[in-house]
Order: C-alpha cells, then sequence, then structure tokens
C-alpha cells in the first residue's frame, strides 16, 4: 500500500471538468487529471432510474490531501450530490510514485 490515492469523480460537461481538473493541478492538490469520456451512466436519483452521459476524472493525489480534494471539487461541481470516490493505490512504480508525491502539495 502507498501514500498515494486515485479520486473518480464524474462530471456532465467537458468544461466543468476541465474547470475542476486544472484548479486542482495548479493548487497542487493533485499531480495529474485524466478526463475520459463520454461515458454511459445509469442510476437512481430521487426515486427514478436515470440515464446521462458524463465525464470521468481520474486525480492522481496523495491520501492526505484527500478531504482537500473533496472540498475543492464539491466547490466547482455543479451537482448537488457528486461523486468523489477515492480508491487506495495499492502499488506503482517507483518512479511515478516520487513523481506524484514531488508534484502535489506538501504536508
Amino acid at each position: 500500500m502507498t501514500d498515494c490515492i486515485t479520486v473518480l469523480v464524474t462530471v456532465g460537461a467537458r468544461e466543468e471538468g476541465e474547470r475542476i481538473a486544472q484548479a486542482l493541478v495548479a493548487e497542487r492538490l493533485a499531480a495529474c487529471v485524466n478526463i475520459v469520456g463520454p461515458i454511459s451512466s445509469i442510476y437512481h436519483w430521487q426515486g427514478a432510474v436515470e440515464r446521462g452521459q458524463e465525464l470521468l476524472l481520474i486525480i492522481k493525489t496523495r491520501a492526505a490531501l484527500y478531504g482537500e480534494v473533496e472540498t475543492r471539487v464539491k466547490s466547482l461541481h455543479s451537482y448537488q450530490n457528486p461523486e468523489v470516490i477515492a480508491l487506495p493505490i495499492s502499488a506503482a512504480a517507483a518512479a511515478y510514485l516520487d513523481w506524484l508525491r514531488g508534484e502535489t502539495r506538501a504536508l
């Protein structure tokens, strides 16, 4: 297990995803954000099954920064209840992890 995580966030539009990604990287809350999609999402919302096209942000950061990442995503996101899910990076190339740590805010 490492001290690094991947955070998944879905957004409804590319502009919103780029705005969130730019803020996280510029503020050194993330070393990198990939924007993937469009993806098709099927989900329950307010008692109904919904379908929509979204994009997926894959955010690479340190576990200790998760709280700040979540707060910042929520402040920039248009959804009432955005998905912000952290997954541990159990193993990765040492040089990549060194880069990720070096490009995120020191604690």
